[in-house]
């Protein structure tokens, strides 16, 4: 059987995404044959024994199938939580409890919106890399209204921790007569952890609610909250479709998104 890659191994495992094998093999936690995997390392299906953190890793692949989901918020986007917070896999229907799926760009604990669930590790990482430039588009709602005059700062960015945080486009949804706005559609291609929240808060502008309503040419409209949709090859494909900018929003109109 021809060898393959360690990280892509894993990934087809359905274990995890590949960009988070490669972590777990830096933090020394992948062994194959009993010795500690080395990046780049190949591996032969059926032959070698692969551990992650002490488990066994199953060598029959998992089919590859694509969901999203209707991500709520107050939950996690990890299989398990040490503080008992409810997590998305909670929350899955019962006919996928026997995948191992992952998310393929996670949302906060306290954002909502769309969320891409895999078990093809190959898509996972072509969606979180940032070659791929995969546009996530954002209803943002702000504690305070944002001015117009500032929307430029948020394109420029800034560094906050040592790392620079920007969006690539920003427009407040219904300006005040002053022009400003607690609403706003923000869109990136990168998705640092919290970096929305993070980069406003930069600004002095907290953010109250945020929810993903689109990735590429994919809305989230249509699918209601805590509902899982699987995606046909077709919809697979618009995930990394990029429409034009019309008018203040893009393809896709930004949900309602309530201040409450």
């Amino acid at each position: 059987m021809e060898s393959v890659r360690i990280q892509k191994y894993i990934a087809e495992a359905g274990l995890c995404s590949r960009r988070a094998a490669e972590a777990l093999i830096a933090a020394g936690e992948v062994y194959i044959n009993g010795e500690k995997a080395e990046p780049g390392r190949k591996v032969v299906p059926g032959t070698d024994k692969v551990t992650v953190s002490g488990r066994v890793v199953k060598d029959q692949p998992q089919p590859k199938l694509t969901y999203v989901m209707h991500k709520p918020r107050g939950t996690v986007c990890t299989n398990s939580d040490p503080h008992g917070s409810l997590t998305i896999f909670d929350i899955l229907p019962r006919a996928l409890a026997g995948l191992r799926l992952f998310c393929a760009g996670r949302l906060d604990k306290d954002s909502e919106g769309l969320l891409v669930l895999t078990t093809d590790g190959d898509l996972a990482n072509r969606l979180m890399h940032p070659s791929s430039t995969v546009v996530k588009r954002y209803h943002v709602i702000l504690e305070e209204p944002f001015p117009t005059g500032k929307l430029g700062q948020l394109l420029k960015g800034a560094i906050v921790e040592g790392e620079h945080l920007k969006v690539e486009h920003a427009t407040l949804i219904n300006p005040r007569r002053d022009g400003s706005s607690a609403s706003l559609d923000v869109h990136l291609h990168h998705g640092k952890k919290r970096e929305i929240r993070q980069l406003f808060l930069a600004f002095g502008f907290p953010v109250k609610r945020l929810r993903r309503y689109q990735i590429g040419a994919f809305p989230l409209r249509g699918i209601p909250l805590r509902a899982v949709k699987q995606l046909s090859t077709k919809e697979i494909a618009s995930l990394f479709a990029t429409p034009r900018l019309t008018g203040a929003l893009r393809a896709e109109k930004a949900p309602s998104l309530h201040a409450d």
